[in-house]
């Protein structure tokens, strides 16, 4: 008779033990930190090893724990690997990606009849997390904007994410120059205030301070730009549309790398199911179609 461990406790120790702590395995299970650790503490009575040096500002896995994640991971890997195979060859051919709303609408669903013509057989369905949001248990893959260190993630550039400021064409004729800016309303994105001051400081207008309008989100600023409210602070690849169908203008030739990237995010063992794949061929394709010059 098979003596299999305490599952639940197995997902949760290699969550941590890949992620470090017991915060980052909880964002990844979608449960709290203290589940986590009681979790684990259970393994750890069951087993009659102690997994984990419990330390104040950090956790470490004892030599057990490191031996025992070692052999865990690529047997989770593999688990997930089996399960993804045998519900595509039982059902319809679907791929959850996450995304954030303002990538989601202002540059993916614009390309995915693209995908759509291409793939026909092939479902793919947009979950709205946000960029930096956790990677959910059931995303094939997710765009996320960061610096690619994900634990337990594959991550593959797409775009670098460039600042410029835009306008619409009729504001956009009026600023000449970057000093400018004194006297227009300057969109912000309340969870990238750093933003404007990146891009005024690399134009020498330091001591300007961005006061206006400010939105939750990217597409929301720039929706506010293109109706006119004032100069919204653009990244790319969200304003590359627009620029080119001209419904904004941007004023000043100055890009400034905002110190992220995008990134096409997955498990190692998704790289060679068939469905992924193909639609991450397409991706890398479009992602290289729209990079500027």
């Amino acid at each position: 008779m098979r003596r299999l461990p305490f599952l639940n406790g197995v997902k949760a120790f290699e969550a941590a033990a890949r992620h470090g702590s017991f915060a980052g395995a909880a964002a990844e299970l979608n449960v709290s930190p203290a589940a986590i650790s009681r979790m684990v503490q259970l393994l750890e009575q069951r087993l009659g090893v102690p997994l984990f040096e419990r330390r104040a500002n950090r956790l470490v896995a004892t030599p057990a724990g490191r031996s025992y994640q070692a052999g865990l991971t690529p047997i989770l890997d593999a688990l997930a690997s089996l399960t993804a195979q045998v519900t595509a060859q039982a059902g319809a051919r679907i791929l959850t990606v996450g995304v954030g709303p303002t990538f989601a609408i202002r540059w993916l669903i614009p390309r995915l009849a693209a995908f759509a013509k291409a793939e026909p057989e092939i479902e793919v369905r947009i979950t709205a997390g946000g960029a930096a949001a956790p990677f959910g248990d059931d995303w094939t893959c997710g765009i996320k904007l960061g610096d690619g260190a994900w634990p337990g993630l594959v991550a593959e550039r797409l775009f670098a994410a460039d600042l410029l400021p835009v306008a619409a064409p009729r504001l956009a004729a009026r600023l000449k120059r970057p000093a400018d800016l004194r006297g227009a309303d300057l969109i912000r994105v309340t969870h990238a205030q750093e933003d404007w001051p990146l891009w005024l400081k690399a134009a020498g207008v330091a001591r300007l301070t961005a006061r206006g309008s400010a939105f939750d989100y990217y597409g929301q600023a720039l929706q506010a730009a293109s109706d006119g409210v004032g100069v919204a602070m653009g990244i790319r690849p969200y304003i590359d549309d627009d620029l080119r169908a001209g419904r904004l203008v941007a004023p000043f030739a100055l890009t400034v790398p905002k110190g992220k990237e995008w990134y096409l995010a997955y498990r190692d063992y998704q790289r060679d199911q068939r469905d992924f794949a193909a639609f991450r061929r397409w991706l890398m394709q479009e992602a290289r179609r729209a990079m500027p010059g």
